[in-house]
């Protein structure tokens, strides 16, 4: 039986067909998601501000909204989108283009939606973690937990009580937690 090929799709090519929807570009091949839901939307805007802010009054780079893509790899291409992430100055050459970002992001916040499995969840966060991402939050917002991951350290589990504070990449920040599932 012959075998057909498939024309990959690169990230220029993906960017230039505009608004075709919430996707992500794995090898080449359009992976087609969902629209986030309204608990998602909510913790990952509260993320995305507090970040934001604290970032912007010390001047540590720049905060990108969810669904900004970020290039992982080329020949095939990966574009992958957290929830909000964070790119030190020193890696911002300039002005940023229109294009997705050449590289991955210093953090990249990712924020469970309620079809995503442990094993997707645990294979963008090992993604991201090797391709250059320092540290990667994982937010659950049925359970109000965040799990942090580090490259080559054990993941920690803070609950609603905790607050994210010592990460290296953002001296001063803390962040109770309670902040970002508390209800309006």
């Amino acid at each position: 039986m012959p075998v057909v090929a498939t024309k990959h799709i690169t990230a220029d090519e993906l960017l230039m067909m505009g608004d075709i929807g919430r996707c992500e570009l794995m090898y080449g091949e359009i992976v087609m998601m969902s629209p986030a839901g309204a608990e998602h939307g909510m913790v990952a805007a509260r993320f995305s501000r507090f970040l934001a802010d604290f970032v912007e009054q010390n001047d540590l780079g720049v905060v990108f909204a969810a669904e900004t893509g970020f290039v992982l790899e080329r020949d095939p291409d990966v574009v992958r989108a957290p929830d909000t992430s964070f790119v030190r100055k020193n890696r911002i050459a300039g002005k940023l283009t229109e294009k997705y970002f050449d590289g991955a992001p210093d953090l990249a916040v990712e924020v469970n939606s309620p079809g995503d499995t442990r094993k997707e969840v645990a294979g963008k966060v090992n993604m991201w973690l090797a391709r250059g991402t320092a540290v990667v939050w994982v937010a659950d917002p049925p359970t109000m937990t965040v799990v942090i991951h580090h490259v080559g350290q054990e993941p920690l589990k803070l609950t609603a009580s905790d607050e994210i504070k010592n990460e290296p990449l953002l001296p001063g920040f803390v962040l109770p937690l309670a902040k970002v599932f508390r209800l309006p």
